[in-house]
């Protein structure tokens, strides 16, 4: 079974604009133009490229190996300090968000005339070189560098010397880090809501070759109607609809881009954050500069919305767990999505529903991390926030994984016929039906509600079902009774009579059905 899952596709795509062959020629025209000719465009392009030493007029001169905030201290970080404060052990997920992101503020910078033709070239190249050592896994981590952004920033300059050191200009990592953390969330949302359509299409597969199959419905966890499998599978669909409509809806209010915010108050400089924003498909620059670089909102909603899928995929398991006990056996789970006992031989546990609960916790856990980590902060960017990246990187993981479980446990389970059939004469299912066949023939609902207590009292005394009372019996209670009666008792007659909108009956369930096989295609 698949287990990893890549949240970078999204920015991948926009990365690949910025690095294709278009777009490098749109570089070499642009160059043409400042330069004296093309064929001297061409040489500083070409140059850039291969990371020409020649471009940098002092070939760097940064201790790449410290941090790139040293100029006002005179003494390193304890060692302690910088194991306390380092990030770059999990922040380095990032990289795919960040080193597209500096591809954009590097255009945008050569755009607004404040870097040269060149030096974005080079720019450029060292950035592809960097994402390349990283994806070949040979890029080297260094914990002095602290996150994610500084060790890129870094190697690019240990790599094309003088140009690496403009990137920064009009950044800070302040803007940085959050711009990064909506490119990744915005890829999170498309690979969840993906999941989602998937875990859809699996219930519907199931729903499709369960059809007319009539299981007991049940409130308070007792029995109350007969209603169709189907239909309690469609319900499933219908919460994970919703939650796939929250995610998009939280992706449209994230997507407004914070970079150029700088670390609060903006820059002085002529940037064009529009054009940035763009580049990397937000709608529009955040407005505000303040609240560009503190605003969380985007992920106290996402892993709200990740928290409530949760919460419904543990609905789905803790039924699944008690229909597949022994006390029920009303599904039988496949021995590819089933465990055993190390003690106890006969022992079958649906494991991975039982831990698909158990995963809420931790994406509960997520939503409790954030809220309480953004509660106390003044405006306007906390060193706090960057504790806002685990739970984030976490709670999409699992939601991932117990999405993936779910379409797997779909496909192995089946469910028992002959013990449900037998089950279902038990607990005066149709009684509700037998009140609807009352109010049809004149008498007001609440009377007909206490005649048939009545008579459900009657059968119970006689330990028999409510079709088994005879129609003498039936009208010693009230003379309303008569022989057309007997075709709504049963629970097969009763979960035929169901007519309304969204109800159980199968006409409704079958245009339920059809209609969510146009949305969610199952072949």
């Amino acid at each position: 079974m698949k287990t990893t899952h890549d949240i970078s596709l999204g920015t991948k795509a926009i990365a690949s604009q910025l690095t294709s062959q278009k777009f490098r020629k749109s570089l070499f025209v642009n160059i043409s133009q400042r330069c004296n000719s093309p064929k001297s465009a061409s040489v500083l392009v070409r140059s850039a490229s291969k990371g020409d030493a020649k471009l940098s007029a002092e070939g760097g001169g940064f201790d790449s190996g410290g941090a790139m905030w040293g100029g006002r201290f005179e003494e390193a970080p304890s060692d302690v300090v910088q194991r306390f404060g380092e990030s770059v052990s999990f922040d380095k997920k990032l990289y795919t968000q960040d080193i597209a992101g500096s591809r954009a503020h590097a255009t945008m910078l050569e755009a607004q005339r404040l870097i040269e033709p060149a030096e974005l070239a080079a720019i450029l190249a060292g950035l592809d070189e960097v994402e390349k050592e990283i994806e070949d896994g040979v890029f080297v981590w260094q914990q002095a560098r602290e996150d994610v952004h500084m060790n890129i920033e870094s190697a690019l300059i240990d790599k094309i010397g003088e140009p690496g050191k403009k990137l920064h200009t009009a950044r800070s990592r302040n803007d940085q880090v959050v711009t990064d953390v909506r490119l990744w969330t915005r890829d999170a949302i498309d690979n969840v809501t993906t999941a989602l359509v998937k875990a859809q299409r699996a219930l519907l597969r199931l729903a499709e070759v369960n059809e007319g199959l009539v299981v007991p419905g049940y409130t308070h966890l007792q029995r109350a109607q007969p209603i169709l499998l189907q239909h309690e599978l469609l319900a499933y669909v219908e919460q994970l609809e919703r939650d796939r409509l929250r995610l998009l809806d939280c992706r449209a209010r994230l997507n407004f881009s914070p970079l150029g915010a700088c670390a609060l108050a903006g820059t002085g400089l002529d940037t064009d954050r529009h054009l940035t924003a763009q580049m990397l498909g937000f709608t529009a620059p955040m407005a505000n500069s303040l609240d560009a670089v503190s605003d969380r909102d985007f992920l106290l909603e996402y892993v709200s919305d990740l928290a409530i899928i949760s919460m419904h995929c543990s609905r789905i398991a803790e039924q699944w767990v008690l229909w597949t006990s022994e006390e029920f056996k009303f599904m039988i789970a496949g021995d590819s999505v089933s465990t055993g006992s190390s003690i106890m031989p006969q022992k079958k546990n649906p494991d991975p529903m039982e831990l698909t609960r158990g995963k809420t916790a931790r994406v509960y856990g997520a939503l409790m991390t954030l809220l309480t980590l953004c509660k106390g902060l003044p405006q306007a960017y906390n060193r706090d926030l960057q504790e806002d990246k685990e739970p984030l990187f976490d709670s999409t993981e699992t939601v991932l994984i117990v999405l993936e479980v779910l379409v797997e446990f779909c496909q192995n389970v089946t469910f028992d016929k002959e013990r449900l059939e037998a089950s279902l004469p038990f607990g005066h299912l149709d009684a509700t039906t037998l009140a609807d066949y009352l109010v049809k023939k004149g008498m007001p609902f609440r009377s007909g509600h206490e005649v048939v207590g009545v008579a459900v009292g009657m059968a119970e005394k006689k330990k028999c079902k409510l079709e088994d009372l005879s129609l003498d019996e039936l009208k010693s209670i009230n003379p309303i009774f008569e022989e057309d009666v007997y075709e709504y008792l049963g629970y097969k007659n009763s979960v035929n009579k169901f007519i309304s909108y969204g109800s159980t009956g199968a006409e409704r369930v079958a245009e339920q059905m059809a209609l969510w096989k146009t949305r969610v295609p199952i072949q």
